[in-house]
């Protein structure tokens, strides 16, 4: 995902576009990655550069979780809080 993208980017649950995004890994592009919208809490994962923005009854939670912990020691405190939906680590 290229970073330029964030500004079209808006939460597909409330719409909010003030959008915040945290890299975890990058080379031309934002290879894997989070955003987390502030508005409803959601998270929505960036894996293979592609951003993951589904709403919470397409979401798998195994593979939302399993995200979550791959990526743990980078997540922001916000996720890591555990007040994220639809899935978070505490679950």
């Amino acid at each position: 995902m290229r970073k330029k993208l964030m500004e079209i980017l808006a939460c597909p649950i409330c719409k909010h576009e003030d959008l915040e995004l945290t890299i975890f890994e990058e080379k031309d592009e934002i290879e894997a990655g989070i955003i987390f919208c502030p508005s409803c809490t959601r998270f929505y994962p960036i894996k293979n550069a592609i951003p993951h923005m589904l709403p919470d009854h397409l979401r798998k939670k195994n593979e939302d979780v399993s995200f979550l912990k791959k990526w743990e020691s980078k997540l922001p405190n916000t996720i890591k809080s555990g007040t994220v939906k639809p899935f978070s680590l505490k679950e």
